[in-house]
């Protein structure tokens, strides 16, 4: 009862956080229309796929379906958290790596585009234009990153594989988050490299801590979980 109140307190503290500052998502109107496209044309094979597998998995028991909102609302409350960096911009968890190891990237990606629509919309945290960027790097990509971790580890050392899968989720989003930003505005001297180490080096400094939290705390849901013998359905 303990573990859950203090997780409890830390998540609902963490959102209160966040809402007051700014996002490491791309933000409303900042990508050029054809990156825009090509993001969105990214993440709709995923989309699909994510619908169909969400589908299979929302028709299993009460426990399963509830197990699933608790995956949506970790990826909500710890994405909606925003650590100001000495450099003036800001970070934050993801909160997909959780989802990624219960149900796979696949139902994740829907799991979380839907979390960044009600961030765009109630929070203005992102945007709409910028939906298709910020779901490839959050809700495909660093969960595609989470999953294979675990499931390369996991037999070895599942707490270890737990903490690792999360953590390099997040910074794997961070990562690509760089590229997009890179990509669409190259640096006139060094190119999209230039660029990249540019936007990179803006999170860096608040990024890998967080990244190292959310391993942890990633853990301790799972633990509480498998108190209770709720186990994810990989789909």
């Amino acid at each position: 009862m303990k573990k859950k109140t203090l997780l409890f307190l830390v998540l609902t503290g963490m959102l209160l956080i966040g809402v007051n500052t700014y996002s490491m998502h791309i933000m409303e109107g900042f990508l050029p229309l054809n990156w825009v496209m090509l993001w969105f044309a990214v993440c709709i094979p995923f989309w699909i796929i994510g619908i169909k597998k969400l589908q299979t998995v929302s028709k299993g028991s009460v426990q399963d379906k509830m197990t699933l909102a608790l995956a949506g609302a970790f990826i909500f409350v710890l994405s909606a958290l925003k650590i100001p960096s000495v450099t003036g911009s800001s970070s934050h968890p993801t909160g997909v790596g959780l989802s990624a190891i219960l149900y796979g990237p696949f139902v994740t990606s829907i799991l979380g585009t839907i979390v960044l629509i009600f961030q765009a919309g109630l929070l203005a945290h992102g945007g709409f234009t910028t939906l298709g960027a910020n779901a490839f790097s959050m809700a495909i990509a660093g969960p595609v990153v989470s999953y294979l971790i675990y499931k390369a580890l996991a037999k070895k050392n599942r707490t270890v594989a737990i903490f690792l899968a999360a953590a390099i989720g997040d910074l794997a989003t961070y990562v690509v988050t760089s590229f997009q930003l890179a990509f669409a505005y190259p640096s006139p001297e060094g190119g999209v490299l230039a660029s990249f180490i540019k936007f990179g080096t803006v999170f860096a400094v608040t990024q890998i801590p967080l990244a190292v939290i959310e391993g942890l705390l990633t853990n301790v849901v799972m633990n509480i979980l498998e108190k209770y013998n709720v186990k994810g359905v990989e789909a």
